[in-house]
């Protein structure tokens, strides 16, 4: 055994420890866990500093203690989804706006949603109103651990229900997903490099076209779905009535159409609830670039 297998096998026998100390919490007081041990380590980390100046950037209006507050809401709150993860079939899930999804036309759905509140209740909250919706992932380096992860989103989604590696062979297997009438949850919030440039908090942000390009060629039905913590182990999912797609003739002016609408509904959401999404990553260009 060479050290990186050592290494890769105890990092995979951690996490399952970690899982079973999780599991054996209850929601709960696992939720309460991770809460309480993010916000203390997270703010100490120099990612913070990305948050707050997200925050400052594009919402100035916040005085430097709101900002602060917010950073450490965003620990909690990741901390908890964390920790709620392996209890996911067993989280408390309201579901608002169920009516939003009957009868609708025919075609693949398109559930579009971010990173906010507990994000990994959505595929779950589609399975229960009877979508078995796929959606793309980034696998974790360690192999064992990946599948301990996938696992776990089995358990709650149901079982066939494939997802799909984020990159060029995973998008084509989406598009032939969706081909066949299947319907997959897309979250649309995170920086895309070699995306278009969309505004988002009214500032240009390079987002992935992906989700409002599939749309458009399959004439989907496109339904915002967000996660709110209501508190530890408890969801309230919201949906919202579908979207009209744009149609003028013109692919790629649709196309920034729909994910500028798309950001718009993001920052409506994160507007709301600060606290609940991930402001750590860079998601505007620094200014002056």
């Amino acid at each position: 055994m060479t050290i990186r297998d050592f290494q890769t096998r105890a990092e995979a026998m951690l996490v399952a420890a970690l899982l079973g100390v999780l599991r054996r919490l209850g929601p709960v007081s696992a939720s309460n866990l991770g809460g309480f041990v993010a916000r203390r380590l997270g703010p100490l980390l120099p990612v913070s500093r990305v948050a707050l100046d997200n925050l400052q950037r594009v919402m100035p209006e916040l005085a430097e203690p709101e900002r602060v507050r917010i950073m450490r809401a965003v620990w909690d709150n990741i901390g908890r989804t964390a920790a709620e993860f392996p209890h996911l079939a067993r989280l408390d899930v309201t579901i608002v706006g169920a009516e939003h999804v009957r009868n609708l036309p025919d075609g693949p759905t398109i559930f579009v949603s971010g990173h906010i509140g507990n994000w990994e209740t959505l595929p779950m909250t589609a399975s229960r109103l009877g979508f078995r919706a796929s959606s793309f992932y980034r696998a974790a380096k360690n192999a064992e651990v990946d599948r301990m992860i996938s696992d776990m989103r089995l358990a709650a989604v149901g079982p066939g229900t494939p997802n799909y590696p984020k990159g060029s062979a995973g998008a084509r297997a989406a598009l032939a997903h969706l081909g066949r009438g299947l319907p997959m949850g897309i979250l649309v919030d995170q920086k895309m490099n070699d995306g278009i440039e969309a505004l988002f908090f009214g500032l240009p942000a390079m987002t992935a076209p992906a989700a409002a390009a599939f749309a458009l060629r399959f004439k989907a039905n496109v339904i915002p779905i967000v996660a709110r913590r209501l508190g530890p182990a408890r969801i309230e999912v919201v949906l919202e009535k579908r979207l009209d797609l744009p149609s003028s003739g013109d692919r790629q002016g649709d196309i920034l159409a729909l994910t500028t609408t798309f950001n718009a509904i993001l920052e409506r959401w994160i507007r709301d609830r600060p606290g609940e999404w991930l402001w750590l990553h860079r998601r505007w260009p620094k200014p002056g670039r």
